[in-house]
């Protein structure tokens, strides 16, 4: 890689904040970042096992990684974890709103408070972790978020009407953060992943299975996206190359969202 490069997408030095990122597309994200040369912290809230876990495995890779058990979408810890990470790692540099959660029910028959925790979850925590990291990005004249976004950001789907109302708001809350914040240098933009090969995944990526089969005929690049493809949207995104770059959602799709599709009898 060439001296241009290197500068343009190094990050040695600065500090990332990856929420949720103990696994998934959180950790293929945040290994991208800490390969960059950023130092990681990640947070996870289901147990200290698990963190313990992450932070291991980012270990393993050669990578500097702290780990945090808070709940992102309670206030008080928020400010509590992000004053702690702050004396004990340094100033957080760089955001990555991962942290989320779906559940797949028809709106019909979906309990208010199942809503009301997805729409917590997925756009509130944002809100909240964005809040109270802005302020020093602020006084710093310098700074990176990345929200995690959908591709329910801006299609529906049976079921995940929740989900779909969270990643939607999240898309213009993506939006209005830059609005506010672009004047102090602060660049906010999201990513909208496709659907990925994950352990989630797993049980209905075999050939034959109908939603395999749906998701493979209906994205252009004829596969399920590798949680390594998203690294690189996510290192641009928190690196110097998007420095002009703000309020933009970047669907990392395969394709998905460019095409209406294809006939069922197309090759």
């Amino acid at each position: 890689m060439g001296i241009f490069e290197m500068k343009l997408f190094n990050l040695t030095g600065k500090t990332a904040l990856i929420t949720g990122g103990t696994h998934g597309l959180g950790m293929a994200m945040a290994k991208g970042l800490g390969e960059a040369g950023a130092t990681l912290v990640i947070n996870g809230n289901s147990s200290q096992e698990k963190l313990d876990k992450a932070i291991a495995q980012y270990k393993s890779w050669g990578l500097n990684a702290f780990g945090y058990k808070f709940n992102v979408t309670e206030e008080q810890d928020v400010i509590k974890a992000i004053a702690t990470i702050e004396k004990e790692v340094g100033v957080i540099d760089i955001l990555v709103n991962n942290a989320g959660i779906i559940k797949r029910t028809p709106l019909e028959d979906m309990e208010v408070a199942d809503f009301e925790q997805v729409l917590k979850v997925d756009l509130v925590s944002p809100f909240i972790m964005a809040k109270h990291v802005i302020k020093g990005m602020m006084a710093r004249k310098k700074g990176k978020i990345i929200n995690i976004c959908s591709m329910m950001s801006e299609l529906g789907r049976n079921t995940v009407g929740a989900y779909a109302a969270a990643k939607g708001g999240l898309k213009m809350l993506t939006r209005n953060m830059a609005t506010e914040w672009a004047k102090h240098n602060v660049q906010i933009n999201g990513i909208g992943p496709g659907y990925f090969a994950t352990e989630q995944t797993k049980p209905i990526r075999i050939d034959g299975h109908p939603f395999n089969d749906f998701i493979v005929g209906r994205t252009p690049a004829g596969r399920w996206g590798d949680p390594e493809d998203l690294a690189g949207t996510a290192v641009f995104l928190a690196s110097e190359a998007s420095k002009f770059i703000n309020g933009q959602i970047i669907y990392v799709d395969g394709g998905i969202l460019a095409t209406i599709g294809k006939p069922a009898n197309e090759d």
